[in-house]
């Protein structure tokens, strides 16, 4: 069973683009948890998965340090 989730204050990424391509959304949820909401844009009903500040931060350092780097062309 899943929770209701509070406001969003949602941000599309600058990565996305306009053409209907890979859009990502993610946002602080406003009920001062420091929680992270992330969703696809293109189908905001579908599932959000939301994310505490402690493991959203290791994963913008991961991305920052290149762990995510792709390993192939």
């Amino acid at each position: 069973m899943s929770e209701a989730l509070p406001a969003v204050a949602w941000h599309i990424s600058t990565r996305s683009n306009s053409n209907g391509g890979s859009c990502v959304e993610a946002g602080p949820v406003l009920d001062g948890s420091g929680r992270v909401a992330v969703r696809d844009s293109k189908d905001r009903a579908a599932a959000t998965l939301v994310y505490s500040a402690d493991r959203w931060t290791a994963f913008v350092v991961g991305v920052k340090d290149g762990a995510f780097a792709r390993t192939h062309p």
